[in-house]
């Protein structure tokens, strides 16, 4: 099962994140107080969008055996509150129009973006 562990102390906001054995230090830019020292949240969230973009799309080119070269995904958020949206412009190198195409109606059914897309409960405790 997928689990983290978030830790803030006195750093404003230096955030330090566990995956077990691996983990990464969020925080915010200078502006908003912070140190600039990570990613901020919502870049954490693009991160992640465009992180199982890319994999999950290596890996169907991989399965197809299609002569994919790179991927970039380019992501950017846009609006604020309720009308945030996410901007997704898929850069694949090496394939062909139908294979590009193909990749584009993927990136639709990855796992993050069906998350995002439908969401997800949250449910919160004290520990």
């Amino acid at each position: 099962m997928t689990h983290a562990i978030a830790h803030i102390g006195h750093d404003k906001y230096a955030t330090r994140i566990d995956f077990g054995t691996r983990g990464l230090t969020a925080d915010e830019p200078a502006e908003r107080g912070g140190g600039n020292v990570g990613p901020a949240p919502y870049e954490l969230l693009l991160a992640s969008l465009g992180a199982c973009t890319a994999i999950t799309l290596r890996m169907y080119a991989d399965r197809k055996q299609w002569p994919l070269d790179s991927l970039d995904v380019r992501l950017h958020l846009h609006g604020q509150s309720e009308t945030l949206r996410i901007e997704r412009v898929l850069v694949p190198v090496g394939l062909d129009a139908e294979q590009n195409a193909r990749l584009a109606e993927i990136a639709e059914r990855t796992p993050v973006t069906m998350t995002l897309r439908n969401g997800v409960p949250i449910d919160t405790r004290l520990g």
